[in-house]
Order: structure tokens, then sequence, then C-alpha cells
């Protein structure tokens, strides 16, 4: 019942007390945002750009990416970055790490945005994981530990010493806790509903974040993890239409969804927020309770990292 009144509480929240106007300049910071091209990553990185950031777009599709550019240049002034990055197959993953480093010897902040929700409970990865776990949860978690030292090394080199990796969960990760055995493909997977292999999902940004946390702060890292809202967007696209007619009235534009990565990537008082996991709009908020649990934790990054330790 707990989870029920999250979602409820979270569906609506009061006025904004953050707004894209108090975003501080920019100038200098190189951020990447992943899965950008389109719905709050493109809102995101509107803002980000207005303030002056150096900003990648991290994501499938070079066309739509293209577009996205070009269209934020028309609104900003400012053009933005193409990183090829496909979240469902690590090797992608690895090659679009390598090509950033090429390129740059700083990060700033990397927003971790890019998401699938509710796609055929048949679809999984290049890699043979469950598409919204591989892709939301594990594609992250690689890319993140591919640029965990540049992250660093620019926290030490900074006016505050501190670097900024931001989760975007949602208010359903309050529904699902973590099924080890769901996470590839196979006959527990196969049970699960496509809702219930989301909400884990979800559920996995935050405990991927706290983890982020518990083994970084130390040296200048600042993780975060947030529900965005109930944001009308593309995400949305594998519902079924009478699904999309029902939520639509409870949907915000995209501009709102934008809001409360915007203040966990820049706000200066969101330095101080490692750890918290925050709500519509901008405010710290409650997550699941066994979330923050360290054993789940690090159970979910062995897991993880196992995953990945000989790509």
């Amino acid at each position: 019942m707990g989870g029920y009144l999250s979602l409820l509480g979270q569906s609506l929240p009061p006025k904004s007390k953050f707004n894209v106007a108090n975003i501080p300049d920019l100038d200098g910071k190189v951020i990447i945002v992943t899965g950008a091209n389109t719905g709050i990553g493109k809102e995101t990185v509107k803002a980000l750009l207005s303030h002056n950031a150096k900003v990648y777009i991290a994501a499938r599709s070079h066309t739509k990416t293209e577009e996205a550019i070009k269209d934020l240049k028309v609104q900003t002034g400012k053009e933005a970055l193409f990183l090829k990055l496909d979240l469902a197959d690590l090797k992608s993953i690895k090659a679009s790490a390598e090509e950033f480093l090429g390129k740059e010897t700083q990060l700033h902040v990397l927003i971790n945005n890019a998401g699938v929700m509710f796609p055929a409970v048949s679809d999984v990865t290049a890699d043979g994981y469950d598409l919204q776990f591989g892709t939301n949860v594990l594609g992250h978690f690689y890319f993140t530990q591919l640029l965990l030292p540049t992250l660093i090394s620019t926290a030490k080199a900074s006016p505050d010493h501190k670097a900024r990796i931001v989760n975007v969960s949602s208010s359903m990760h309050m529904m699902s806790g973590l099924k080890f055995s769901t996470f590839k493909d196979g006959p527990a997977r196969k049970k699960c509903s496509k809702y219930t292999l989301y909400a884990q999902s979800k559920h996995g940004n935050v405990v991927h974040a706290l983890e982020l946390h518990r083994r970084y702060a130390s040296e200048g890292i600042v993780t975060i993890s947030l529900n965005p809202g109930n944001i009308r967007s593309d995400l949305q696209r594998h519902m079924a239409s009478l699904q999309r007619s029902f939520m639509s009235p409870m949907l915000y534009d995209t501009p709102y969804g934008a809001l409360t990565q915007l203040y966990a990537a820049t706000s200066p008082e969101a330095v101080e927020l490692g750890g918290k996991y925050l709500v519509p709009w901008a405010r710290v908020g409650p997550s699941r309770k066994d979330a923050s649990d360290p054993k789940v934790g690090g159970a979910l990054w062995e897991w993880l990292n196992e995953q990945v330790k000989d790509l």
C-alpha cells in the first residue's frame, strides 16, 4: 500500500521552486546526456546548451540525433555533439566510451537519462539480457564504469572538487524488488509481465546510484537518482493506445520532466544531495526501503560487474 500512496503523491507534485532560469552558467562544463534526441532528454540538453555547457547526446540513431541537434541549434544558438551509443549492446557501449575519451579529458556531469519502457517480454538485448534491465541498468552501469576515472579526475580538478552522475528512475521502482533470475533471458523472466520488468529496472537505477554513492562519494562523485514525473514522451510508444488515452490527462509536458534532472545536474544546492532520491519537482523524496540496503546494493554491483569484467 505504501508504494501506491507514494506513486499517487509523486503524480500530483506541488509547484516547482526550481526553474531553468536558476541554472548557473555552465561555460567550460562537459556533459553527456544519454537518450537525449527526444523527450525529456532533449529538453534537458536544450537547457544545458542555453547555459553554455558543452553537451554530448549519446544515442543510437545518428539521423534522429542530427535532426535534434539542428533543432536545438535553432532554439539555442548552440550546437550539441553526437556520441553513438547503443545501451542494448555492450560492445557498442565500450566503443562509445572510447570515442568520447578520445575527444575529451574532462566530464563534469553524466546524466543516465535513456530508457526503454514496456517492450514485449520477448525482446532481449544483443547480449541476451532482458531488454529493459539490460538497457536501463546494465548498459548504464557499464557506460558509467568506463567513464568513472575521467569523472573522478575531473572532480579533483574542479573548483568544488565534485562531478555528478544522475540516474533517471521512475516512481514505478516502488512496485518491484530485484529478481536476479530475471535479468537474463530464461524461464523466470518469461513469467514476468513487461510492467514488472520495467519496475525492477527502475529499481535497479536507484540501487545503482546508491551503491555509486557508497563507493565513490569520497572521491568527489555526487550520485543522485530521481523520478522525473509522469511525462508525455516517446517513452510511451510501447503502450497500447487505450492505455495512452487513459494516462494522457495525468501527463505533464516535457519541460516539466527535465526540471528534476536539471536540478540534480546543475544546482549548487544539489551538490549536497549525493545518495538521495529526488521526486517532482526537484525535491528529496522517499524511495523503496530495500533500495538503500547495502546488501542489495553490493549484490547488484557484484552481478553487474561480473557481466562486463571480461569485455
